[in-house]
């Protein structure tokens, strides 16, 4: 059994989408001068993504979640920024409540180029945005395999609680993520496999990179990972969290995830592992309904309200949130129950506006709007 701990480290990476503040619409072509101004100002920190009218930023390896949260409201903040002086702003949002995916273009990149050609429309329709969080493991990847595969219950939780894309092309969805029904297009999506080793892992991927269907583990693009450039656990199921305490939470709430895990095993226990059938079902019920109708508490087989199974998250990891210093983080889970998640606010505000006998365009634009001033609260 395990006798040190693992470093438990965290990195954020969140993508924005870039807006017209006027038109509030999706910014097809924004100026190349931004980006190189953020590059100046960031570094390797900031980085093209898929569509022009995104923008990627990513934490360096941070210790604490305090230490996160401090560098990503200075990320956001450089963004709104250097944004502002091309008179854009970015939204972290998952996907933009009335853009048209058909009139995007994509990053000219060799790799951008390769994926266009490769998956034709399904990448052509990836106007969305997501929010990854890394864990740090340490050296042992067995134990990252094991971690992964005890995980993978409580990946629709953390879906549940970050919920941010209900509208697409205008349209109120249904779904508090149908940001997920995009991306399960793409290959290698979804939950993880599981493997009894970091062995037998690589030996799949091996299967794929020799068969030239894949370049490497970066190309898995499952809910969790394991990194392919990091010894990290790296969960992807997020959408983008639109305020950034809501961000830092969930980031902070899967880090003591993964370190109770790893307590449980140097005590010989592990958190049962449930089939893929079943945390499916889990799955979509969070992409559905998000925090509103539960999820399926398997170890009493019984639907369970989101705010209970919260609560009893923050209860088992307790001490792990101790031992990290992130109990006031955690706390903040609470608030995001009751107060909701970007896509309940956002649907609010949608609906009032139409009640006020606003037009459905100038309710969609105030989305926007509530989109870009949240994404800026707290960076200062």
């Amino acid at each position: 059994m395990p006798t040190s701990s693992p470093p438990f480290t965290l990195g954020i990476e969140e993508e924005y989408l870039l807006v017209d503040p006027v038109t509030r619409n999706l910014a097809v072509d924004p100026p190349d001068a931004l980006f190189n101004d953020c590059k100046e100002a960031l570094g390797s920190q900031v980085s093209h993504e898929f569509l022009r009218s995104q923008i990627e930023i990513g934490t360096t390896v941070c210790k604490t979640v305090p230490e996160a949260r401090r560098e990503l409201a200075g990320l956001r903040r450089t963004i709104i920024d250097i944004a502002a002086k091309y008179d854009l702003a970015p939204i972290a949002a998952s996907t933009h409540p009335f853009s048209e995916w058909q009139k995007q273009v994509h990053t000219d990149d060799e790799r951008y180029n390769v994926i266009a050609h490769d998956m034709q429309v399904v990448v052509r329709r990836l106007m969305i945005c997501g929010m990854h969080v890394h864990a740090g493991t340490g050296d042992d990847d067995d134990l990252r395999i094991d971690l992964m595969n005890q995980a993978a219950y409580f990946l629709p939780h953390l879906l549940a609680l970050s919920t941010s894309s209900p509208f697409w092309e205008g349209e109120d969805t249904g779904l508090m993520s149908y940001r997920l029904s995009v991306f399960n297009e793409m290959p290698r999506t979804g939950l993880p496999d599981r493997f009894d080793s970091h062995a037998e892992f690589d030996r799949h991927v091996q299967a794929l990179v020799d068969a030239n269907l894949i370049q490497d583990a970066t190309k898995l693009w499952w809910d969790l990972r394991p990194s392919g450039r990091f010894p990290t656990l790296e969960v992807r199921i997020c959408d983008a969290c639109t305020t950034l305490d809501d961000t830092v939470a969930i980031a902070a709430l899967y880090v003591c995830i993964m370190r109770m895990l790893w307590r449980l095993k140097t005590k010989n226990q592990r958190w049962r592992t449930y089939a893929p059938m079943l945390v499916n079902e889990n799955r979509w019920r969070a992409q559905r309904y998000g925090l509103d109708e539960g999820l399926v508490d398997f170890g009493k087989g019984e639907l369970t309200a989101c705010a209970d199974l919260v609560e009893e998250l923050i209860e088992l990891t307790a001490e792990d949130a101790d031992a990290l210093g992130c109990t006031e983080n955690l706390a903040h889970l609470r608030t995001i129950v009751a107060r909701g998640t970007s896509a309940h606010r956002q649907r609010a505000l949608y609906t009032q506006g139409i009640d006020a006998k606003k037009s459905k365009q100038d309710s969609l634009n105030d989305v926007v709007d509530f989109l870009i001033s949240e994404t800026a609260v707290g960076t200062s």
